[in-house]
């Protein structure tokens, strides 16, 4: 495990199967799987790996009933490739179930307190978010967009619960940090359980898609939910935990919006696309002799990781793997293959985009009013 495991300072982490031991995080299974109506890339290639109680979205799949899905986006950039892996796990849980709504927070007040940006900036951020999100796919009829400062019933939600949490609790779970950053997760307990408020139906079950360095979130969210089930019939929420998108760096370092070099936006222009993955860190060998020798190594490679998580050609991403462990495949021209397949997404997801930034504006507008 890292040195650092919280959802602000987390770099990487190396093995999976210890942070299931370590955390009590469910694997993922295939009797799990089967049970899905249909999977898409993230779920049916292991990169989401685990869940906390996620049986009982399966439950209320099974028997047509209501649940929601809850997620969000820290309104501090524009949406980079993690960004888009957890949006693309939101629409896929939605498009489960009929029954299923999605609440999508613009999360302003942790922008602020964790990047210091004023909430006019991330306010603009947030109709390119939004922007993004309904060209991935959001179904808007089954959505609900809010933003955290403008949302009354996370900001008391926020405040209730941190009566029955003390300073150390707080300190055990993330670490030693600011008073403003504690807040912001007692704000984030609020998002969780808001699809859970008598004004949206109540209580009902809830999954929350995350990478694994948000499990301390949940982990506190479901703990205050057990605490005050009896007054307010809270149901834990599950999650689904995803593997973290690395840098263009390789492994050992997350894909984060303070490298702008080591991560792709999908506002950036497909020139400025090809330069980062020309140069992002490969598995190959030290010599085209050796890579033919001994084959390379995709499970180390920055450009084999893009392919599996944003390619949907299954037997594409197979022939990759399989070309570059027998040394058929140099990374040169492998870079050339996945760059160009990547851009001739992203061109198609900007034009989608560009339409969508009038209504994404109408959205956030909207959610100013609230409050």
């Amino acid at each position: 495990m890292p040195r650092e495991f919280d959802p602000w300072s987390v770099v990487d982490v190396e093995d999976y199967g210890k942070l299931i031991e370590v955390f009590g995080i469910e694997p993922l299974t295939e009797d799990l799987l089967k049970e899905l109506p249909f999977l898409n890339r993230y779920f049916a290639r292991k990169i989401v790996f685990g869940h906390r109680d996620f049986q009982i979205i399966i439950k209320a799949i099974k028997n047509n009933e209501e649940y929601a899905v809850m997620s969000g986006i820290k309104p501090s950039g524009i949406f980079h490739l993690g960004s888009k892996m957890t949006a693309e796990q939101i629409i896929y849980l939605q498009k489960l179930s009929p029954k299923a709504k999605v609440f999508y927070a613009i999360a302003d007040i942790e922008a602020w307190e964790d990047n210091g940006i004023p909430f006019e900036v991330s306010i603009n951020y947030a109709i390119e978010n939004v922007a993004d999100l309904i060209a991935l796919g959001i179904d808007l009829k089954r959505t609900y967009i809010y933003l955290q400062s403008r949302e009354p019933h996370v900001m008391r939600y926020g405040y209730f619960f941190a009566r029955g949490i003390t300073y150390n609790l707080l300190e055990a779970i993330y670490g030693e940090k600011h008073l403003g950053m504690y807040m912001s997760a007692m704000v984030q307990v609020g998002d969780i359980l808001l699809p859970q408020h008598p004004d949206f139906g109540g209580p009902k079950p809830t999954v929350v898609p995350v990478g694994a360095d948000q499990d301390p979130h949940i982990r506190l969210t479901r703990d205050l939910a057990k605490k005050y089930a009896r007054r307010h019939g809270f149901i834990p929420p599950a999650a689904v935990y995803h593997k973290l998108q690395w840098s263009l760096k390789g492994p050992g370092f997350k894909m984060s919006k303070r490298d702008p070099m080591g991560y792709i936006t999908l506002k950036d222009p497909p020139s400025e696309v090809r330069r980062k993955l020309m140069n992002a860190y490969t598995g190959g060998r030290e010599t085209a002799e050796l890579q033919k020798k001994l084959g390379g190594e995709p499970e180390k490679c920055a450009i084999y990781q893009l392919a599996m998580y944003h390619i949907d050609d299954e037997a594409k991403v197979r022939r990759i793997y399989e070309e570059c462990k027998q040394g058929l495949r140099l990374c040169g021209e492998c870079k050339r293959e996945v760059t160009e397949l990547f851009i001739k997404w992203l061109i198609k997801h900007q034009e989608k985009r560009e339409k969508n930034l009038s209504k994404a504006e109408e959205i956030i507008h909207e959610a100013l009013s609230r409050g």
